[in-house]
């Protein structure tokens, strides 16, 4: 089988150079492409981009590899991890990405922090590929049930690690986090298909 290739986005106060996709990308014997999304690249301080803007930017991103035949596995941290989920369920109209294999999604952001009236799960359903979940058992962003909730509603397996005390940031878990990620990549590409 081709090595895969693993693309990783960021969440939104930070950008590609993070310690933790950086470890990732160590930990993971595959492709890595750590990205950032355009307000990022234009060296811009402040508020992301509006999700449009950011989808076409993973949309973008994914032509460098449209024709290699090699598994795709996608995600990253927070905003960038929901981003790249709502690229796999189609929410732009775009069409299927080509290889999907997986998602990798580190502190998901299931609500603003202190408003769970405020979901961002409309899009959850149209996930056909399986999905790694890496959480601390702290996250502002969503709680353990919150999101075992949620994340039933995906029809495809979905993988939970907790951290247990860990926030939104998984501050000092990095090494943890990689080796989760690279376990799981090995474990996806080496199913059959």
């Amino acid at each position: 089988m081709a090595e895969p290739s693993l693309f990783l986005y960021p969440g939104a106060g930070s950008d590609r150079t993070h310690a933790r996709l950086l470890a990732i990308e160590i930990g993971v014997a595959a492709r890595t492409s750590r990205l950032n999304f355009p307000y990022r690249k234009e060296g811009r301080k402040g508020p992301p981009d509006r999700a449009p803007k950011l989808m076409a930017s993973i949309r973008d991103d994914l032509t460098s590899i449209s024709r290699r035949r090699s598994p795709l596995i996608m995600g990253g941290h927070s905003m960038g991890g929901r981003m790249a989920s709502m690229v796999a369920a189609d929410v732009d109209g775009v069409g299927p990405v080509k290889n999907l294999a997986a998602l990798v999604l580190l502190s998901y952001p299931l609500h603003p922090p202190k408003k769970p009236d405020r979901l961002r799960v409309e899009h959850l359903p149209g996930i056909t590929v399986p999905c790694l979940f890496i959480s601390g058992t702290k996250d502002e962003f969503s709680t353990p049930d919150e999101l075992e909730q949620w994340t039933a509603t995906i029809s495809a397996p979905v993988e939970h690690i907790w951290l247990d005390g860990a926030r939104h940031d998984l501050k000092g878990r990095d090494v943890i986090v990689a080796d989760a990620v690279a376990e799981f990549v090995r474990r996806i590409t080496c199913a059959p298909r």
